[in-house]
């Protein structure tokens, strides 16, 4: 897994900036890295490429 601090995360604009209550995305070579906002020390969940694609297609957009 790579080490976070070297990761640069985003928030989504969706988010709005007003809240916590969201996640943290960063680009790995060939994958995405995730973690909670709320929790950053946890560490983050690595999604393949194809598995990131796969959940952001089903997921609901606003």
């Amino acid at each position: 897994m790579p080490e976070t601090s070297h990761l640069n995360f985003r928030k989504s604009s969706y988010s709005g900036g007003q809240t916590q209550d969201c996640v943290e995305v960063a680009d790995v070579p060939g994958a995405s890295a995730v973690r909670d906002t709320q929790n950053r020390d946890a560490g983050h969940l690595l999604f393949p490429g194809a598995e990131w694609a796969a959940l952001l297609k089903t997921a609901p957009h606003k």
